[in-house]
């Protein structure tokens, strides 16, 4: 299952996966050894595609490189216990059957709880095929239900007719899906034109003054370069200074810009609380709307149970001392002539059920994001998958700009219209994408998707049996 995800994208392999799963499932004799399988295939599987998660610990390895190994082993394991719970569940009452409602409710579980960490659920391997849209109508979880129903069918209802069942379905799926690609609306000729920029800073080296310098230069020439487009957008934390402090460089920013406005990724303060905010770099030089980001990294930018943790040497793994605080939610940032843009720095784009704001449905959604915190092999490739799902979800373009890899213009259906590769630096011009009309799930989110879940659930548990005395 994990080589269904990013980058390697082997999309049957989610398939096998989930079959063979299911199948020692109903081979399990006792509920204690259907969840010690449960557990045992999630802790495999988190451990393999969550490799990446051990790269943040190797920036400073004096440091936090003994962390890394504790760190994927304890994320592997803690989040096998939401897939061990379905498994001995379904044994417990019985109705192996009842995997198909409560594996896709305790994934919904693991997205949410303890602030959720929703990354390589299994829908994510359909995003190169046409199935991946119907990720707009059902969102991600319902679209992992439908597979994982589908791969049970001939294991739970018979191999001949299951399967001819699962065929049915996994081609009508995909045909629907297809449909929608068919309708995606043309980009407008005369569409704004936006700049999205990627300094290539590796991590270690990002705020080290003998380099900072270098990146810093390459986002000004970037933003000098002609002819001059509508907006320019620069990635997470690219603010070489607190942007309070910072009222030279941010001329030397607006020179380059040429009254373009630019929005900067940027650290602030008010006081003794730091936050990882977007700015708005009006054409004249002064500041417009700030966006302090809300859904925060636990132990990357800020420290659960902190009084009892500090005292064991424990910190977060940004430069702000104390972590950064969270902003207030989902927000819109008004463009002007482009409209508007609901912001998401980097972790916030991987939470399918926070893409609403109170003032509405935005124009796009914009991301910018410090990717170099993943490594090279697995984790940026994975969160650009995330991205461009948030896309189909939303019916709205999304406009990413990473401080190293992968920078992409995507359109409204998720695919990649323009790109920079990770491990370079440069810029790219894209006119921005038309909007899909809004989509099912944009408007209901999970709740659909819930209803029919739990409906499935009540249809799959054991009848009530009247006690005789």
């Amino acid at each position: 299952m994990a080589a269904a995800q990013a980058p390697l994208g082997i999309w049957p392999m989610v398939l096998v996966g989930l079959g063979l799963s299911v199948w020692i499932l109903t081979k399990a004799q006792t509920p204690r050894r259907a969840a010690w399988c449960g557990w045992s295939i999630g802790a495999s599987y988190f451990a393999a595609s969550l490799t990446w998660i051990i790269e943040p610990f190797l920036v400073d390895v004096a440091a936090t490189g003994w962390m890394a190994p504790f760190a994927l082993a304890l994320m592997a394991s803690g989040l096998a216990l939401f897939w061990a719970a379905p498994f001995w569940s379904a044994a417990r009452l019985g109705r192996p059957a009842s995997i198909l409602a409560l594996w896709p409710l305790a994934e919904y579980a693991r997205s949410t709880v303890f602030t959720g960490f929703p990354w390589g659920l299994q829908a994510y391997a359909w995003i190169d095929t046409p199935l991946a849209q119907i990720a707009a109508w059902s969102g991600p979880h319902g679209l992992g239900a439908l597979t994982l129903a589908l791969v049970a069918l001939p294991i739970l209802w018979g191999a001949r007719k299951g399967t001819v069942l699962a065929l049915t379905g996994l081609i009508a799926l995909a045909l629907l899906g297809a449909l929608r690609l068919g309708q995606a609306p043309e980009t407008a000729q005369d569409a704004p034109i936006i700049r999205l920029t990627q300094p290539n800073a590796p991590q270690h080296q990002k705020w080290d003054r003998a380099y900072a310098p270098t990146f810093f230069n390459r986002q000004i020439e970037a933003s000098r370069a002609t002819p001059k487009p509508d907006l320019i957008v620069w990635p997470e934390t690219s603010l070489p200074n607190w942007l309070n402090d910072a009222e030279d460089t941010l001329a030397h920013i607006t020179r380059a810009a040429g009254g373009v406005p630019v929005l900067i990724g940027a650290q602030r303060y008010e006081g003794m609380r730091a936050f990882n905010s977007l700015a708005l770099l009006q054409g004249d030089g002064t500041i417009g709307h700030i966006y302090d980001k809300h859904h925060l990294v636990p132990f990357g930018e800020y420290l659960p149970f902190s009084a009892l943790l500090t005292r064991l040497g424990m910190g977060t793994l940004t430069e702000a001392v104390g972590g950064f605080d969270a902003g207030a939610g989902p927000e819109l940032i008004d463009l002007g002539a482009l409209g508007t843009a609901l912001p998401l720095i980097c972790y916030e784009a991987v939470f399918p059920h926070q893409m609403q704001s109170p003032a509405g449905r935005p124009r796009f959604l914009l991301h910018v994001t410090n990717d170099a915190w993943f490594g090279t092999w697995s984790g940026p490739y994975q969160h650009l998958v995330q991205a461009r799902f948030r896309a189909i979800e939303q019916g709205l373009p999304l406009l990413r700009s990473a401080n190293t890899g992968v920078t992409a213009a995507i359109d409204a259906h998720g695919r990649v219209l323009q790109s920079i590769a990770l491990g370079t630096s440069g810029y790219i011009d894209t006119a921005l994408p038309a909007r899909a009309p809004e989509t099912l799930y944009s408007r209901f989110g999970d709740i659909p998707a819930l209803i029919a879940l739990l409906l499935l659930f009540a249809v799959t548990l054991p009848p009530y049996a009247k006690r005789k005395d």
